[in-house]
């Protein structure tokens, strides 16, 4: 899925896309509106961030650097061993119980480790969901709304999973504001009761 971002002047968000399309919006509004107060988001964390305007609107939004290891022609050189597999290493700090036991396993330390973890992603999956939804609510309200009358109340009841109460506190704020802060919450309330009871 390609990234997405916003950009807002002042409380008025004017446009939403790619990186490319968000860059040429700005240039051009920019031309017009020299001392526009301008805020860029990322829409799939609701962080702030900042562009490069002198770069192509058409450069990518990620930039793969060549690996050092690999030959100007970008093929890649293989050592001898195990084909590449994705697998990431890190270290990860235990109690020597922790690792008897994990060497006791069958595959060792690295398969039940991953196991573990794939166990855990599944069994928290939901929460996963809606945690994040809520941290890309709230990184965007902090930039955005961290002056309005009702912030901290908000704040308050979009972690405590209240919905009503959120949409409540935030009704009167700015429209771009508001419904852009709403789509990014969107994941952030778990099931009302009663559709949970259904």
């Amino acid at each position: 899925m390609d990234q997405k971002f916003t950009a807002f002047d002042g409380p008025r968000r004017f446009v939403s896309g790619s990186r490319a399309e968000v860059i040429e919006a700005i240039r051009l509004r920019s031309s017009k509106q020299p001392n526009m107060s301008l805020l860029i988001f990322d829409d799939g964390t609701g962080s702030q961030i900042d562009f490069d305007l002198r770069e192509s609107a058409d450069v990518p939004a990620t930039r793969v650097p060549k690996s050092p290891s690999s030959p100007a022609g970008g093929e890649e050189t293989r050592s001898p061993g195990r084909p590449k597999l994705g697998v990431v290493p890190r270290e990860v700090t235990l109690l020597p119980r922790h690792w008897e036991w994990l060497a006791a396993q069958p595959g060792g330390a690295s398969v039940t480790l991953r196991k573990l973890v794939d166990d855990a992603r599944r069994k928290n999956a939901d929460a996963d969901i809606i945690r994040a939804a809520r941290e890309r609510a709230y990184r965007f309200m902090s930039a955005m709304a961290g002056n309005l009358a009702g912030f901290e109340e908000a704040t308050r009841a979009l972690f405590a999973g209240d919905r009503a109460q959120f949409e409540k506190l935030t009704g009167k704020w700015a429209g771009d504001v508001r419904d852009y802060m709403h789509s990014l919450a969107d994941g952030a309330f778990a099931p009302d009761a009663e559709n949970a009871a259904r």
